[in-house]
């Protein structure tokens, strides 16, 4: 496990950025309204409180000719590691066409939502990440938007050592346990080509 991603995942207090109210543009400051309750941010001067809630994710673990798709990071936080495909959340869409969205983004395929996997958060980290088990449905892998790379693994070509996220390395592990527990073999559907789909 290298420093980055030790210092990315340490338990920490989120730091307050916003210093003004959004309503009346006074300055913002830091009160306990209830005793078992977080700080929250509230206006001095209209007592607008600011929620600062949690920041929703997705990611599909894709099955594909008998494996399943990773794709390396283009961007920070974890640039250069491995992800299973996913992202944020837009307000107002569905969790499930999130996923669908940005498989399609980071690595040019189609997929169809099957089941839940896990929902996963952690102390002192904003994102919720919520990760579905998908099957590919048609097109070719890429490396598309914020990717460097994409590939196709079977559970003992999976680089552990380089995953991005603990919860890639969590969904990873509960669905290989997952699978081990009710022997389910992956099933293998080969990309369409060109000639195919024509």
């Amino acid at each position: 496990m290298n420093d980055q991603y030790k210092k990315l995942h340490q338990i920490s207090q989120p730091k307050f950025s916003f210093r003004f109210c959004p309503v009346c543009g006074n300055p913002l400051r830091t009160l306990r309204l209830k005793q078992n309750e977080p700080h929250r941010l509230v206006c001095s001067k209209c007592d607008f409180i600011l929620y600062l809630d949690p920041k929703l994710a997705v990611s599909s673990i894709v099955e594909m000719n008998g494996g399943i798709v990773l794709v390396k990071r283009d961007i920070g936080p974890m640039k250069g590691s491995w992800v299973t495909p996913g992202g944020y959340v837009d307000r107002g869409e569905e969790v499930k066409e999130a996923a669908i969205r940005e498989t399609v983004e980071e690595c040019g395929i189609l997929t169809r939502v099957k089941d839940l996997l896990g929902v996963y958060s952690y102390t002192g980290r904003l994102v919720v990440v919520i990760t579905f088990i998908s099957e590919y449905i048609s097109g070719d892998l890429i490396a598309g938007d914020e990717v460097q790379d994409v590939k196709l693994c079977r559970s003992s070509e999976i680089p552990w050592d380089d995953m991005a996220f603990q919860s890639t390395t969590a969904s990873l592990e509960d669905y290989y346990h997952l699978k081990k527990r009710h022997n389910i073999p992956s099933k293998v559907k080969e990309p369409q080509s060109a000639f195919d789909r024509a």
